[in-house]
């Protein structure tokens, strides 16, 4: 999808991984319009940015007319397992992933689906663990939507930039230990930065990569301007 210019949605961009990526596509000259999909009002105002808020992604049907004019989707909403049944756990990460997929699959063309999962992800969807069955079903389903691009991200540990925190006390609690160490950890291949994620997810609008399931390594390869 070779452009100059380039119109994307993003999910989850109150979360630390969206935040993340929004931040880098309002830096980013090529990134001309931005949608993010939200519960609630994001606390950034920039004439790049417009907002669909809703309080479920069943609502998403009554606002088609909204995805059209767009070229990818980073599709960053997700949240933990812990205390989750099945049941809660895949109704947001599986079924709100695939009603937006379904969608966008047939309102555009030349569209690229980048969907945030994280490493240890099974895609055999018969591991022993069930957030990674439930994570490798997603994946699997928007790479073979037939999108005309899509990669799932695979992330394991991602330290926050700009003064981004995650919403997970525990998370904020371990990154506060391991300040210090920051400049040594962001040298380390294995371990990747917010402001990486989005780079490479807009670098690979311009630059498709053959493979399609992205770790650390891979993120902070394609991430570099």
């Amino acid at each position: 999808m070779q452009k100059d210019k380039y119109n994307v949605i993003i999910t989850g961009s109150t979360g630390m991984v969206g935040k993340g990526v929004l931040l880098e596509c309002l830096k980013d000259k090529r990134i001309e319009k931005i949608l993010l999909i939200n519960r609630n009002n994001i606390d950034i105002k920039n004439t790049k940015i417009q907002e669909l808020i809703i309080n479920s992604f069943e609502e998403i049907e009554n606002h088609i007319d909204k995805l059209s004019s767009y070229d990818a989707c980073f599709y960053c909403l997700g949240i933990s397992s812990v205390g989750k049944s099945e049941d809660q756990f895949s109704k947001i990460t599986f079924n709100y992933t695939k009603i937006l997929a379904d969608i966008l699959s047939n309102i555009t063309k030349n569209f690229t689906f980048i969907y945030v999962s994280g490493t240890g992800t099974d895609s055999s969807e018969n591991g022993k663990i069930m957030w990674a069955n439930v994570k490798g079903k997603t994946e699997n389903y928007i790479l073979n939507k037939g999108f005309h691009d899509a990669y799932a991200f695979r992330p394991g540990i991602i330290i926050p930039e700009n003064n981004i925190q995650s919403k997970t006390k525990i998370y904020n609690f371990a990154y506060i230990i391991l300040t210090p160490f920051f400049p040594i950890l962001k040298k380390l291949n294995s371990i990747t930065t917010t402001s990486k994620v989005g780079k490479a997810m807009i670098n690979l609008l311009q630059s498709s990569s053959n493979k399609k399931h992205l770790e650390n390594i891979d993120i902070n390869q394609i991430a570099p301007n």
